[in-house]
């Protein structure tokens, strides 16, 4: 289920950066009233993502568009398929032309990496998170696509988790320091918020596993040797998350070390779209 009012706002917000006043290559050339269909042609493997947004989008720029969808999100698609077809008037498929292929191909991109990973991790335990390293004003779709790809959503920005990293650790005079100050704050202000933070390192580890008071910890840029003797420490008392420039190449040897998670920036900030088009038939 998507979130309607937040699509509705990227949807009306997108549309108008596109038309402006007016979509003058379509005025210009094909009457305002004539109708015709268009279909929806894959032109690479992978998963598809963005479908109900897809729908979304047409039914916005007009609620008369008939739109059959013979492909869903999170479906494996092959070169030639077809996602879904649409017919109405012509103007305003053209509309949504461009905001559908770019919404699909990319969110499909995305699904599509996710999955890739998580079939690397099969037969661990591990789960592949996604970043805030997302697309300004796109994380809400970037993360959908996550999920649809088949891996999990970390928090989705500022408000719903505590993320003690580096920065605030140096900034705050210590872990010790940065770990009370955050279990005081949610305390003063009657919040229920999970707190994960950052280490660097096994000394930083030992002071948070005294300190204590959180619920999981990021392994940051550790070697294999570290990350599995921090992991080994941790074991039975909270959720350990492996992060720092993990590729595909190197992600299930960050997964047998035994982390319950891996985050992979790269599942949003880099990903290649799936080539598809909509063509008129």
């Amino acid at each position: 289920m998507i979130d309607e009012q937040g699509i509705n706002d990227f949807i009306k917000n997108a549309v108008a950066e596109d038309i402006g006043d007016g979509d003058h290559t379509s005025l210009a050339t094909i009457p305002t009233n004539t109708n015709g269909k268009a279909r929806l042609i894959i032109k690479e493997n992978g998963i598809l993502a963005g479908v109900e947004l897809a729908v979304a989008i047409f039914k916005y720029i007009d609620k008369k568009l008939v739109v059959e969808v013979l492909k869903h999100d999170g479906d494996a698609v092959s070169v030639g398929d077809i996602a879904l077809t649409v017919i109405g008037n012509t103007h305003n498929i053209l509309l949504a032309e461009r905001l559908v292929l770019n919404c699909m191909q990319r969110m499909s991109g995305i699904a599509t990496k996710t999955s890739h990973i998580v079939a690397l991790l099969k037969g661990t335990h591990t789960k592949v998170l996604d970043t805030r390293k997302t697309t300004p004003g796109l994380r809400y779709l970037e993360k959908l696509a996550v999920k649809i790809g088949g891996g999990v959503n970390h928090r989705m920005g500022l408000y719903d988790m505590i993320l003690i990293k580096d920065n605030h650790v140096d900034y705050a005079g210590g872990i010790e320091n940065a770990i009370y100050a955050a279990k005081k704050y949610l305390v003063d202000n009657k919040k229920q918020l999970e707190i994960e933070i950052e280490v660097r390192n096994l000394q930083e580890l030992k002071k948070v596993l005294k300190a204590g008071g959180i619920n999981r910890i990021m392994l940051d840029n550790f070697n294999f040797e570290d990350l599995k003797a921090a992991v080994a420490l941790i074991a039975g008392k909270y959720q350990t998350e492996a992060s720092g420039g993990i590729t595909e190449d190197t992600v299930r040897q960050y997964a047998n070390c035994g982390v319950d998670f891996i985050s992979v920036g790269a599942l949003t900030h880099s990903v290649k779209s799936l080539d598809m088009s909509l063509k008129a038939f």
